[in-house]
This record gives structure tokens, C-alpha cells and sequence, in this order.
């Protein structure tokens, strides 16, 4: 049985400027201050004796390795990324950035189109990448959108947009 898996499709190169910021933050945190904490306790547990049986050791191994990989990860993120500093000429169309307010068969609902980074549910932004910001993209107020998604199609109407 093969491991191989089709590779993810990239995602878009954009990010807003409080993005970037979360970014850098991260790697500035990781780098700074967690990996600086780790390296000595993997020192001391590798000075210790007998890695094969020590459990400090092989967690704190795991540990740095995960940090090393976000770090890698985040560095080669942030030189490719596109920041968007400036809101699109025409604000009565939706584009990356916008923030939308939609009406639901269940009730009324609002996102923020942002990139693939800096997505969150609980602050309600959506990836530009993801079916609905696809489907919202070059929409103006009052369109209805249709998306298929994995339960079936959904119907949304655009009420507003905004540019924060």
C-alpha cells in the first residue's frame, strides 16, 4: 500500500498587513523566546545517560522539531506572501479584504475575506481560497450566490460590503 498523496493545491499568495504582523509575530515568539527555552532542557536530558529510555529527551526532541518546522514553514511563508495594504479602487464589488454581511435561510451572517494564513471562525474570516469567497469575489450588493459545499448547495444573499 503506497503513501503518496496528491499534493495540496498552493494557496493564494496574499495576506493582509495585521496578517503579516501575526506572522512575524509568531516567528519572532518561536524563535526568541520557545526554542530558546527547549534547547537547554534537550541538553539536559541528553546529558542524563541513556537516550533510548528517556522520556524527557524524545519529547523535548519532538518538541524542538516542531518548532524548527513552523519556523521553516512561517520564514519561507513571509517571502512569498503579497501584502495588500490598499483597499480596491472599486468598493461596491467584494475583493480580498472585504468584509461581507449575508442573509441565510438560517439568518444573517458576516465574513472577512483574507488569506489562507491568517483564517479564524470564531472572528469570522474566510479564506480567499475557500468556495464561498470564491464564489462572492467580483459579486456586488444584493447579488445571490450559490455554492456547492460538501452538504449540499447553499443560497446566500450579499446585503453589504465593507473596507475596514
Amino acid at each position: 500500500m503506497a503513501r503518496w498523496r496528491e499534493p495540496r493545491p498552493k494557496s493564494s499568495p496574499y495576506i493582509t498587513p495585521e496578517g503579516e504582523r501575526a506572522l512575524k509575530a509568531e516567528l519572532q515568539e518561536l524563535w526568541l523566546l520557545r526554542r530558546k527555552e527547549v534547547v537547554p532542557a534537550l541538553s539536559a536530558a541528553a546529558a542524563e545517560g541513556d537516550r533510548s529510555e528517556n522520556a524527557e529527551y524524545i519529547y523535548r526532541k519532538k518538541q524542538l522539531g516542531e518548532i524548527d518546522r513552523r519556523i521553516r514553514y512561517l520564514s519561507r511563508r513571509l517571502d512569498v506572501v503579497n501584502v495588500v495594504h490598499h483597499a480596491p479602487r472599486d468598493r461596491s464589488k467584494v475583493f480580498f479584504g472585504a468584509s461581507v454581511h449575508l442573509e441565510t435561510e438560517d439568518g444573517d451572517a458576516l465574513y472577512r475575506i483574507v488569506g489562507a494564513d491568517e483564517t479564524s471562525a470564531e472572528k469570522g474570516y474566510i479564506s480567499v481560497d475557500s468556495p464561498l469567497a470564491r464564489a462572492l469575489l467580483g459579486c456586488a450588493e444584493g447579488a445571490e450566490v450559490v455554492v456547492d459545499l460538501p452538504d449540499g448547495r447553499a443560497s446566500y444573499i450579499l446585503t453589504a460590503i465593507s473596507y475596514d
